[in-house]
């Protein structure tokens, strides 16, 4: 955890792959702690060729019924259907000329938000950007957003940067 807060959590990406990604593992998130999700992330990686957009959105029903026996993976078929339902969204939008990371980063304006909040409770579990967010990835055809998720992919992708004023964090990601 320590490793994902200091190198990685809040830190601006604009790549499509790292999004994708992050998108999948915060939907993967939903009900359960971030620590199991990290600890399966390679897991992840592995049975989800990399976040290839491309490679996951050809996978068929009978692959998402393997991983359903896969333990390096949370075994919840929505979740699990939900990536390359996702994938092939992404891949609706590169048909339109539209970048994965340009259609995200609208609901920050195109930069990131810096907040500054001092105690942990200041911080909003959703806001309106991502339930705009939601309501607009789920227009698109994506699966596993709703607006919680969402916000939790904003702070993790740096749309929003929601380290503690009082954290070393704060200022570092906000240059």
């Amino acid at each position: 955890m320590r490793a994902y807060h200091d190198e990685e959590w809040g830190v601006p990406s604009f790549d499509d792959r790292h999004l994708f990604e992050l998108l999948s593992l915060e939907g993967a998130q939903a009900g359960l702690s971030w620590t199991t999700i990290l600890r399966k992330r390679e897991g992840y990686r592995k049975a989800f060729a990399g976040f290839d957009p491309a490679a996951v959105a050809r996978f068929r029903p009978e692959r998402v019924a393997r991983l359903l026996r896969n333990p390096d993976v949370v075994r919840h078929r929505g979740k699990l259907e939900s990536v390359p339902a996702n994938a092939r969204a992404v891949l609706g939008l590169n048909r339109t000329g539209r970048s994965f990371s340009e259609e995200l980063w609208k609901f920050s304006g195109g930069r990131p938000k810096k907040n500054a909040w001092k105690t942990l409770s200041q911080v909003p579990a959703e806001t309106s950007e991502s339930r705009e967010m939601s309501r607009e990835l789920k227009r698109l055809g994506f699966r596993f957003v709703g607006p919680t998720i969402c916000y939790a992919f904003m702070q993790a992708v740096g749309m929003v940067n929601d380290h503690l004023v009082g954290c070393f964090r704060y200022r570092q990601v906000g240059r």
